[in-house]
């Protein structure tokens, strides 16, 4: 269940965990397109999808939603990390996935929402503090 992506960000190579919704979908796209060399291949059958045909498809899917925010597809790994996070993955774990070699580089992924902070327990929670005045 992973996704061994060959020439990903920063021409590198990279697994990733493969949603079991999202096999379903890419099993249908294969039935129909029957890629030979690259599952998303471009012009070239034997080159990989340009960039620019993936941004392309990007603003096209935000202008069918009617979405007014501005969406690329580093909105979409940047949401994808920050989901991560908030749902508890190890950073380290993000950092893999992201293929970052620094974990400073994912750092700058992940904003970390006030309903996260508010949840995270705090160390002194676990203590058990009495307040003595002075005196006694």
């Amino acid at each position: 269940m992973v996704i061994h992506v060959r020439h990903g960000k920063g021409s590198k190579a990279r697994y990733v965990m493969l949603s079991v919704e999202l096999l379903g979908i890419l099993r249908s796209y294969w039935r129909l397109a029957r890629p030979e060399s690259f599952l998303f291949p471009g012009r070239d059958p034997s080159k990989p999808i340009e960039p620019t045909v993936l941004n392309a498809a990007c603003r096209s899917a935000v202008t069918a939603t009617g979405l007014s925010k501005r969406v690329t597809v580093h909105t979409l790994r940047h949401s994808f990390a920050t989901h991560l996070l908030e749902n508890g993955t190890d950073i380290r774990i993000i950092q893999v996935l992201l293929g970052h070699a620094h974990l400073s580089s994912t750092a700058h992924y992940t904003q970390v929402s006030n309903k996260t902070i508010c949840s995270t327990t705090s160390p002194l929670d676990r203590l058990r503090l009495e307040v003595t005045p002075p005196g006694y």
